[in-house]
Parts: structure tokens; sequence; C-alpha cells
């Protein structure tokens, strides 16, 4: 049977090695006061939209990172400006795991974490009410016949779009040249103007390193960072 499309996934497993005893720990003593409350169906069935103004205790610009990976880039920008509330969705539980370890680490608090699919945090996004998305390294999907579940569609775009306000800095991070030719093509149809396409040695002046991009420099691929902004 075919997938229905709105519900095809742009990630893949959710599972990865077994947790160490640590990660076990974190996941079961610091998830639950770090996750945004609201976004599951079972705890918001009407889809009954979030109050932006309640989620971190008052009025901050709000940011997000869509699949946080390990989270060295989420707690990085949320150290780096205190002043802004960070939303950051994954599916992946190992890579949750790593960042409640990381956050423990930093001790950080200005973020809270949707540990599972954007499209849940989407449906119950308001319109307007986040002031830059980050995509670093997403699944590449490199078969042809995957392409359309990558991020970089329109049933993803749309919807990040919809909840950006306008003139919103969108920043994409990827090693796959066939993603940026994606990239290239979908995202302005979704509302986005490109404001600059840099390569290795020429990331934002506040990116830090993921160990995703080091693994991608080990095997030769290189980085490639885009910088679009909301119409």
């Amino acid at each position: 049977m075919t997938e229905p499309t709105e519900r095809r996934n742009f990630y893949g497993r959710v599972h990865g090695k077994t947790l160490r005893a640590s990660q076990k720990e974190y996941l079961a003593r610091d998830l639950e006061s770090l996750r945004l409350p609201g976004v599951a169906a079972h705890e918001n069935p009407a889809r009954k939209p979030l109050d932006p103004d309640a989620i971190f205790g008052g009025p901050r610009p709000i940011w997000l990172e869509v699949g946080f990976g390990g989270g060295e880039h989420l707690v990085h920008m949320a150290a780096r400006y205190p002043q802004v509330g960070i939303i950051g969705a994954e599916p992946f539980v190992n890579g949750i795991a790593m960042l409640l370890g990381k956050i423990r680490k930093a001790g950080v608090s200005n973020l809270v974490i949707h540990p599972g699919d954007v499209r849940d945090l989407f449906d119950v996004l308001p319109d307007g009410s986040v002031a830059k998305a980050f995509l670093n390294y997403p699944d590449p999907w490199p078969k042809a016949r995957h392409h359309r579940r990558r991020f970089v569609t329109p049933g993803y775009l749309d919807a990040l779009a919809r909840v950006l306000v306008p003139g919103a800095e969108f920043r994409v991070a990827t090693d796959i040249p066939d993603y940026v030719r994606q990239t290239l093509e979908e995202v302005p149809k979704a509302g986005f103007t490109l404001v600059s396409q840099t390569g290795q040695g020429a990331a934002w002046d506040d990116w830090i390193s993921t160990r995703y991009e080091q693994k991608a420099l080990r095997e030769g691929r290189d980085p490639h960072y885009l910088t679009f902004r909301r119409n």
C-alpha cells in the first residue's frame, strides 16, 4: 500500500544504538521538564494553537531547529542568545538523549524540545510565530525515488513558511550537492528569497560545526550553507 503523501516522513529511524546508562537517566529525569506540552495529538486532540508567549514564560523571539541531531548547534545557539527562546524538534531518541546531556553541561534554560515529528509542531504553532529557523544536515534520502521524503518539499516548506514571521531567516546546511539543488528549486517557491550561498570556510558568524559536518569533512564531502529570507 502506498503511504499517504501527508504522512511521508522526512526522517528515517527513531532508534539507534543502545543508549548508555547516563543517557537513559537523562531521558527519564530531564525530558519531561523540557518537553513542549500541547503538541502531541493525545494532549491536544483539537489542535488548539499554542500561545507563543507562554512557551518561555513571556514574550521573546522564538527560533526553531528542525532535526537537531546530537544537539551541538541547538545548545550553542541557546547559550549565545539567552534572550531568545529556541524550540528543537527531533524524533531520533538517541539524539534527544545526547542533547539532554549537553543541556546539563551547558546549563542553558531557554530551550524546549519536541521529541517527535515537526509536522505535529507545525499543526499547533500560530502563523508568524517563529523568527528564525534552522535545517542542519537533514537526512539526505539519496535515492531519487526518495527525494520526495526530503524536508525541502512543498508539504514541509509551506508549513514552515506559514509559521515564520515575514522577514525571518531560514538557514540550511548540507553536504549533499543534490540536496542543495532541490533546496534552491523548492524553497523560493514556498515564499522565500535566497540571500546567500556559501561553502566550506564561509559559514555563518555564529555557526558551530556539528558532528555530522565533521563526518562529512572526514569523508571528503564539502559543506554548503544557504540562507533564505521569508518574503
